[in-house]
């Protein structure tokens, strides 16, 4: 027998996860409301682009796809801190469920819609908007939730899990949508609604107690707290807020039905498979991660991940193929992937439970200004520069961003180990 201690810092092997039943209630949860919300993007985006083309030019309807993204980060904004408080005091399985019903209402209301004739851009705006306020909350207490479910050393590959479930939802999501939409754009919402019934049922399955510790103080001091707290943790702060003005920049995907109708002309079982590209890349480098998590220079690891995702972005706007701009896309969700993995990885093992929603609900609404508010700025780019222009444009700018990110925050260029 050996007479060596066992290594207390081993990284417990990913199969652990398995004898977690209410970690695999979440990550279900997670993948078939993530797989049902990929959906409804892409049949939102396409609608209203098929609708906008029929009296509007590619450059003004560009922009009213990029208007969907600013009508669901404005709830997100302005409901961001109450979300985040909310998380941090009640039973986070009720605010889910409470945020899937929101969602089973909207997207059954635009369905019901379509198959009567009633869909217009206005509609798909307010319902954009709808979906904005269910996620602004969803955001926090999911996330929140899931430490919750795992012993704190399978965290790490739990993240890795949970970018997973996203990523691989990521690549189904736009597939299936590009088959439903060109059926028919009530049968993309169809579907929806009941995978989100799905999701629902799953969270009520998980039995784990998820109400946080009672925090004392009005919830205006405990919404300063959480502010306060991310502005203290530099290494924190310019994680999100990286990710936040690279993606805001470099936000190409937002423009996609654009490329696919009247750039690659492939119509919208093309763009299903352009939608597919990032995800098909983030799921490779998700898997990578899930099984060797990164140990050493996770700060270095970041900043190249999203300069490589600046520079697939580039690509992609430039390319003329429909497969050389599926590589791009698949490179570009890649370095995103990585990324996203050491910023959430950090973010969660330096925040005690009892903040965890609020940092999360900070940490979403930066999320959500990179991607919905990335739509609106590539909208407005393309309606001066052209979908072309904007990519391009966009792609530098998260170079750029990286270069600039670097210098300011020096801790976090150097961050080294994610325990």
């Amino acid at each position: 027998m050996s007479d060596t201690p066992p290594d207390d810092d081993a990284v417990p092997s990913a199969r652990a996860l398995l004898k977690e039943r209410d970690y695999l209630m979440f990550w279900g949860t997670r993948w078939t409301g993530s797989f049902a919300s990929q959906i409804q993007s892409v049949a939102m985006g396409w609608q209203m682009y098929a609708i906008a083309r029929q009296t509007r030019s590619v450059e003004e309807s560009a922009f009213l796809v990029g208007m969907i993204g600013l009508a669901a980060f404005v709830p997100v904004f302005l409901l961001t801190l109450p979300a985040g408080e909310a998380a941090d005091r009640y039973d986070r399985k009720k605010v889910l469920l409470l945020c899937l019903s929101g969602e089973i209402v909207s997207v059954l209301a635009l369905a019901i819609a379509t198959v009567n004739g009633y869909a217009s851009p206005a509609l798909l705006l307010v319902i954009a908007a709808l979906f904005g306020a269910s996620r602004a909350f969803f955001a926090p207490a999911n996330t929140a939730l899931g430490p919750m479910l795992v012993p704190r050393k399978l965290l790490p590959r739990a993240i890795a899990w949970n970018s997973l479930a996203w990523q691989t939802a990521s690549i189904a999501g736009p597939a299936a949508a590009g088959l439903l939409v060109a059926r028919s754009a009530e049968t993309a919402y169809f579907t929806t609604f009941a995978l989100y019934g799905l999701s629902a049922m799953l969270v009520m399955g998980i039995r784990a107690n998820a109400k946080p510790e009672t925090n004392p103080g009005s919830r205006w001091q405990l919404m300063k707290e959480g502010l306060a707290y991310v502005w203290r943790q530099k290494i924190v702060f310019g994680a999100i807020s990286l990710d936040l003005f690279a993606v805001l920049l470099g936000g190409a995907t937002a423009l996609l039905p654009v490329f696919a109708r009247d750039v690659l002309h492939v119509g919208p079982e093309g763009f299903g498979i352009l939608r597919a590209g990032p995800a098909i890349g983030a799921t490779l480098v998700a898997l990578w991660l899930a099984a060797n998590p990164i140990r050493r220079k996770a700060g270095l690891y970041m900043f190249a991940g999203v300069a490589v995702f600046g520079l697939a972005t580039i690509v992609f706007g430039l390319s003329k193929s429909l497969w050389l701009s599926v590589a791009a896309l698949a490179v570009l969700g890649g370095a995103d992937m990585l990324s996203v993995f050491v910023r959430q990885t950090l973010v969660q093992l330096v925040t005690p439970d009892h903040m965890r929603g609020r940092v999360a609900s900070v940490s979403s609404v930066f999320i959500g200004a990179s991607n919905e508010l990335g739509e609106f700025e590539s909208g407005v780019v393309a309606r001066l520069l052209g979908p072309v222009g904007a990519a391009v444009f966009g792609g530098v700018g998260a170079v750029m961003v990286t270069a600039l990110w670097a210098k300011l925050f020096p801790d976090l260029r150097r961050a080294d180990r994610l325990e």
